[in-house]
């Protein structure tokens, strides 16, 4: 499928048709693809109503409403949803959550406009809003099928371009439009062997995610045992050899530590480097970060000396997402910091990582709320960074709770890039199943 596969055009049928690079062996001699309306597969967009409603997800029995954010692409979150407790709002509802259709943000930012996700089971007492709608199907129509249609990154651009509205923040789409959107499609029985390929896919990858989902909990669980809680100056679990070693104390993390902030540097004729300008745009890991695509400058002697990384420094972000940090392992040794960034160096013996995860297990806490100033951007400085309280553990006890966790995230990491795995394995399944972009004429 591509832009011209998926488009606004009103014709009954693109000719001529199509055929993908996989095919089933039933269906080889099939004829091939071809391009209807989406009005020939979807029968309606029904939206919901906009409702008064609480500040939490309904539980139990409750009535619930969804919140926009529900639907991103192509993952529906039946916990974004919000209580309905007045009786007359109650008695306004419409369109509950229905098994075996589509959701459509039809109104939302530009990036999210449009965005869509297969419905797996019905939820009798969750409701859909007016900003989104539900898409159903006509008879011999695999909505599976139409929703990795409108998921695809082709479809979701599609859906984007239909996208009108003077405001910046804020965009929508028209029922006609949609319906109008030209799909490449086989035969209903074509439509389901496809569908049901990729559910096993889906299966595998929501598996995968959960385990994810589950490892990432019990870090979090074991963490809070590992370390103090807010307001606590004791950790609840000590591994055995140090259950007798005597009580942790808490320090200014700027008494054991030099904190430097960056700066924006400027280029300069001799030595080359490598910048790290803003860790919050990079991939970072609890204990590395990846130094891919990062810009190439050129600093003076003065530069490289006060604004350089040593191996087991932490690099900690000033704004953007203040408070995230990671350890620099020293893989390249003429990389530099700047402009946004924080380098945290210890002058006293202390395991960096120990800093990382006492940062990630304040994250969300009101102690962690208070080492911010600014009312819209949120920022970190150094003055009230370096009051910071952080525990003084003895060094050996340090390395062990280090790698201890260091081997939980290793897990962490290794899982997620099998789940990132199954995700790429999905879209190159996709161009195989789908008719090849080169095919199609607009």
């Amino acid at each position: 499928m591509s832009n011209k596969s998926i488009t606004t055009a009103t014709k009954e049928e693109a000719e001529p048709a199509l055929v993908p690079r996989l095919r089933f062996p039933k269906f080889r001699k099939a004829e091939g693809w071809k391009g209807v309306p989406l009005s020939k597969l979807v029968s309606t967009l029904d939206a919901g109503v906009s409702v008064n409603s609480g500040d939490r997800p309904a539980t139990g029995n409750e009535l619930g409403i969804l919140k926009t954010s529900a639907v991103t692409n192509g993952v529906f979150e039946p916990q974004e949803n919000k209580v309905v407790f007045d009786e007359v709002e109650r008695g306004r509802v419409r369109e509950p959550v229905q098994g075996g259709t589509i959701i459509i943000s039809r109104m939302n930012t530009p990036a999210l406009v449009g965005a869509n996700a297969y419905i797996e089971t019905s939820l009798g007492n969750i409701y859909l809003p007016d900003r989104l709608w539900a898409a159903k199907s006509k008879p011999g129509t695999s909505m599976r099928f139409v929703a990795a249609i409108l998921g695809s990154d082709k479809g979701r651009a599609a859906l984007s371009k239909l996208a009108k509205g003077s405001s910046g923040s804020m965009k929508n789409i028209t029922k006609s439009d949609v319906l109008a959107l030209l799909i490449v499609a086989p035969s209903p029985a074509e439509q389901q062997k496809v569908a049901d390929c990729l559910s096993l896919v889906d299966k595998l990858m929501a598996a995968q995610a959960r385990k994810v989902a589950a490892l990432k909990t019990h870090k979090k669980g074991l963490m809070q045992q590992l370390l103090p809680r807010e307001g606590e100056t004791q950790p609840r679990l000590r591994f055995l050899e140090f259950q007798n070693a005597g009580e942790w104390e808490e320090v200014a993390l700027g008494d054991i530590a030099e904190i430097k902030l960056g700066k924006m540097l400027d280029k300069q004729k001799h030595t080359t480097g490598l910048i790290l300008p803003y860790l919050n745009n990079l991939a970072v890991r609890w204990d590395e970060v990846n130094t891919s695509d990062l810009p190439k400058m050129y600093f003076n002697d003065r530069e490289l000396d006060r604004f350089g990384l040593r191996a087991g420094d932490v690099v900690v972000c000033e704004g953007g997402e203040p408070g995230r940090a990671a350890v620099w392992d020293g893989r390249l040794p003429d990389l530099k910091f700047q402009k946004a960034i924080h380098r945290v160096r210890f002058n006293v013996p202390f395991e960096p990582k120990i800093l990382v995860l006492h940062l990630e297990n304040l994250a969300g806490t009101t102690e962690f709320e208070m080492l911010f100033t600014g009312g819209g951007i949120k920022h970190l400085t150094g003055e009230t960074f370096s009051r910071l309280k952080i525990p003084l553990i003895p060094h050996a006890e340090q390395q062990r709770i280090a790698k201890c966790l260091s081997t939980l995230n290793a897990l962490i990491i290794a899982e997620t890039q099998k789940h990132q795995a199954l995700k790429t394995h999905k879209k190159g399944l996709m161009q195989q199943l789908f008719p090849s972009p080169e095919a199609v004429e607009a």
